[in-house]
């Protein structure tokens, strides 16, 4: 490693397409890491200038200026400070660029000196597969250098045969990242925008006692259009089998499959006792998603007969969560947003106060028969169960996925063994 890297905070990014290029504003706006090698994969445009313009500019979310300045007019500082070896600083802070190897087993991290790497390619998320796999493998970045991976997406285990092995785990921060091993996890997955915002909507509930006895629960996503539907409608490739994700993302409303429920459980053990089931619906937006959660809970009732849990109870847990442990990652609002209002918004999930909905019904259960004064009669029981519908904006990329994956690099960097 080179003498002037040894004293720096270095991160590794792999790829810088949406997740890439937003991790690298997210850290040069909170300031932990000051040095940053990307891995483009590939040749990018005819120049350096065109790699430095794509991440300068974002159409969604504006320039980095306005990012790191807002409307001040404040300009970042750029230099090109070695074209040769693709270096370049913003801010004085420097980037570096490599562009030779797609295989992350064939990148140099050890000579840049990187342990920690964030894999936002896509193309890498089954921790099962050998880092010598001529196709490449996440476990590469280990054998090249990197001493942790974070993976921008859920892990795919194409052998359903196989488990994860021991030195990989899923987390969502200010859920379970307090159970990283540093010793023992080496491959992290930071599993997708989705489950960050349903388990910081789940995990109130649970810890709350008059909505932790979940019978039931289900979550539809309407979700802003991703990079991998198409603009125009197109062929299927071969072995597709959703069909929905080669029409056009322009014109169409497309109900696709989320596996957010399954990610949910290996974030949150406990919900694995909860029938849950989670669906998507593709909007024509480009960034900015909700979550409608159903729950429906066991309940009980006051003297009066009158369930205990409303949805003035479901709002204060909220709220309390807000104000407390999950202070920073989930904020209540009474406002009537629209989806663009949360655009960049660095919250996990910013609850609608205004759309909580609550109904109390009753299950009736026959428990059998009586016997008095000589006659069977039955015996019935009403169960008062009670169904709550609460809303969660997310910033699918910047505001929520993106700003959750920087503070758990942060966590994990800061415990590097």
């Amino acid at each position: 490693m080179n003498d002037h890297l040894q004293s720096r905070k270095i991160l590794g990014i792999n790829g810088v397409g949406r997740i890439g290029k937003l991790t690298l504003w997210n850290h040069l706006n909170e300031g932990h890491f000051d040095y940053f090698v990307l891995n483009t994969g590939r040749n990018v445009g005819k120049k350096m200038e065109d790699v430095i313009d794509y991440l300068l500019k974002d159409s969604t979310y504006g320039s980095l200026d306005r990012f790191l300045y807002g409307h001040s007019g404040k300009t970042a500082a750029i230099e090109i400070t070695d074209r040769e070896q693709g270096l370049f600083a913003i801010n004085g802070i420097p980037v570096k660029l490599f562009s030779d190897s797609r295989n992350p087993r064939e990148i140099n991290w050890a000579r840049e000196g990187v342990q920690l790497v964030i894999e936002c390619t896509g193309s890498y998320v089954d921790p099962t597969v050998p880092a010598d796999d001529p196709k490449g493998s996440v476990r590469g970045h280990l054998e090249a250098g990197a001493e942790k991976v974070i993976v921008s997406a859920p892990f795919k285990v194409a052998d359903g045969a196989q488990k994860l092995p021991g030195d990989s785990c899923m987390f969502v921060y200010g859920i379970n990242h307090n159970k990283y091993e540093p010793s023992t996890h080496h491959i992290l997955s930071a599993a997708s925008c989705t489950t960050t915002g349903l388990s910081h909507m789940i995990k109130p509930l649970l810890e709350t006692r008059e909505t932790s006895s979940i019978i039931t629960a289900s979550m539809s996503t309407v979700h802003a259009a991703t990079n991998n539907q198409k603009i125009l409608d197109a062929v299927p490739k071969a072995g597709a089998s959703d069909l929905r994700k080669t029409r056009s993302v322009f014109d169409n409303i497309i109900l696709t499959t989320t596996g957010a429920a399954n990610a949910l459980e290996e974030i949150m053990p406990e919900i694995r006792n909860v029938g849950f089931m989670a669906d998507s619906v593709r909007i024509p937006t480009s960034t900015s998603s909700l979550i409608m959660l159903n729950v429906t809970f066991k309940t009980e009732l006051n003297e009066a007969g009158e369930p205990k849990l409303n949805r003035e109870l479901v709002n204060e847990i909220y709220k309390t969560a807000a104000g407390g442990a999950q202070k920073g990652m989930i904020i209540y609002s009474e406002r009537q947003n629209v989806s663009s209002d949360l655009a960049g918004y660095p919250a996990a999930i910013v609850i609608e106060g205004v759309e909580t909905h609550t109904r109390t019904g009753f299950i009736h259960v026959n428990t059998g028969t009586l016997r008095d004064n000589g006659v069977d009669a039955p015996v019935d029981i009403n169960i008062p169960v009670t169904h709550a519908k609460i809303f969660g904006w997310y910033d699918n990329e910047l505001g929520s996925y993106v700003n959750m994956l920087g503070r758990l690099a942060v966590y994990v960097d800061k415990n590097m063994p």
